[in-house]
């Protein structure tokens, strides 16, 4: 009679062993390198959102109103006046105007902008890019802004609201005494404020614009609806050091992305600007 073949409960023990060593040693060498892909890939997906985040800010903080950067106290949040266009405005009377005439209809003597008593226009000396007289829509004229005293644009001595003028090298405005000259005769006009926010609760970075301007900072900004440019914000720092004889403002942004601690990154930016006003 032939013997019936199998096997025995050892080898059959030793298989599942040898078996299960396969899978664990195997299963390391795939599960680490995917592993550590998807960590790569978390990383260079949170380094690009707040690169865009950091640009944008930088972005505007170029293009803020001279000596209008401020920063709350817990450096979570930083606003600014988003400067529209700027120039130089005439300060002595065009010589070459027949009987002294200027080009404001409502002073036609006198196109130079007065600091001696209430004016409302002036002649620009140089080509406009961005902003037009002859349409305007809620922007605002700023003359000399030192951020303090009677040059603090936020508390509106020495910015007015711009009219219509019904001509392109005119800009007229509400009438108003300004305190202080321009030693280089500049005038800007902004437009809104701009607020960027560290919302460390929701994880969000987030930005505020076309709400009113006001003395103080408000932050969030009232009744205004703030557009989301980072999520998974775990913490975020801002900071002004103001200009001095010597160097211009200098702007540092700090901000940390990330769900966890061990996949954060932290990204860390530094904008001068220049604040003659």
């Amino acid at each position: 009679m032939r013997k019936t073949q199998g096997f025995t409960l050892v080898e059959l023990i030793l298989v599942m062993v040898i078996i299960g060593i396969l899978v664990a040693v195997s299963g390391d060498v795939i599960t680490k390198p995917v592993k550590a892909y998807l960590t790569m890939e978390n990383r260079a997906s949170l380094t690009d959102n707040a690169e865009l985040a950091l640009r944008r800010m930088q972005r505007d903080i170029r293009r803020a109103l001279p000596n209008s950067i401020r920063i709350s106290n817990d450096g979570l949040t930083l606003e600014m006046l988003h400067t529209l266009d700027g120039g130089r405005y005439r300060d002595r009377p065009d010589i070459s105007a027949t009987s002294g005439a200027g080009l404001c209809a409502e002073n036609p003597a006198d196109d130079v902008l007065d600091f001696t008593g209430v004016d409302d226009c002036f002649e620009v000396m140089n080509e406009l890019n961005q902003f037009n007289p002859q349409a305007t829509s809620g922007q605002s004229l700023v003359i000399y802004n030192l951020g303090y005293g009677e040059g603090d644009a936020y508390t509106g001595s020495n910015r007015t609201t711009v009219q219509n003028s019904g001509k392109s090298g005119i800009i007229k405005f509400d009438l108003l005494i300004f305190p202080l000259r321009s030693p280089q005769q500049r005038f800007f006009i902004v437009d809104t404020p701009i607020q960027y926010r560290c919302d460390l609760k929701s994880g969000q970075l987030l930005r505020y614009s076309g709400y009113p301007i006001n003395a103080t900072l408000l932050s969030p900004p009232k009744k205004t609806t703030g557009n989301q440019l980072s999520n998974q914000v775990r913490h975020c720092r801002f900071s002004y050091a103001e200009a001095s004889a010597t160097r211009s403002g200098l702007v540092s942004l700090s901000l940390t992305l990330g769900k966890h601690s061990d996949e954060a990154i932290q990204l860390v930016q530094q904008i001068h600007v220049d604040n003659v006003p």
